[in-house]
């Protein structure tokens, strides 16, 4: 049986309320920003989340390590964090997710525009062609 683990994060990231929805499922992580303005109050919190649910858009998944059952000794424990932040560089899980989503939505629009300019030269270049055939028609 999986185990589904999610949690939501409000705070204040100047000049917005931020929410950050973290959501882990089987072996999988990913993590949305939402954007409040103003400080919100409970309820708005959870009716943003419920009516725009659907809208909602979630990091890329990220694999993420199985719990060991057994107890870790704190200290060690803070080692491997320590080597762990050395590795995978600054900032928590969540802001690497965040951050790759951010890296392939980057990559998708630049494709995207990339094939635009492409077609609007081709578009160009056609109808260059056209009038210089206009002109050598000698009507």
């Amino acid at each position: 049986m999986s185990t589904i683990f999610a949690r939501l994060t409000v705070f204040f990231e100047d000049p917005f309320w931020i929410g950050l929805y973290e959501r882990e499922a089987d072996g999988q992580y990913t993590v949305c920003k939402l954007v409040f303005g103003a400080e919100p109050k409970d309820h708005e919190v959870s009716e943003s989340l419920l009516k725009g649910w659907r809208g909602l858009r979630f990091s890329p998944p990220i694999a993420t390590r199985t719990l060991d059952e057994r107890r870790i000794n704190p200290k060690r424990q803070q080692r491997e964090i320590r080597r762990e932040m050395d590795r995978s560089g600054v900032g928590t899980k969540a802001q690497q997710a965040l951050a790759l989503g951010r890296a392939q939505g980057k990559e998708a629009r630049c494709k995207k525009s990339r094939a635009e300019r492409e077609a609007e030269e081709a578009r160009r270049f056609s109808l260059r062609q056209l009038k210089r055939k206009e002109k050598h028609k000698g009507h």
